[in-house]
């Protein structure tokens, strides 16, 4: 398992992307509150092959869908749906 995060040269960023023997699992974009999705996320989203993608929050609104683009979540809703105590 490796953490990294995703910039690029104009310093657009995504805070993490987990990866397991090298393969991106998930990329996560971390927000204090419940906002619309990060353009940074749409951004990488776009232009990478990271399979899932999560933008993770203080708040309580739950929108967007991992499946078919990026899930907006709080973060405790995250941590369950990942089964990470």
């Amino acid at each position: 398992m490796e953490l990294h995060y995703l910039r690029d040269t104009d310093k657009r960023e995504v805070d993490f992307v987990v990866l397991q023997n090298e393969e991106p699992l998930f990329a996560v974009e971390c927000k204090t509150g419940e906002r619309s999705v990060s353009a940074n996320a749409h951004y990488f989203r776009a232009r990478t092959n990271i399979p899932r993608w999560f933008q993770v929050h203080q708040g309580s609104k739950d929108f967007g869908n991992e499946q078919t683009g990026i899930r907006v979540l709080p973060v405790e809703k995250w941590v369950k749906l990942l089964h990470l105590p």
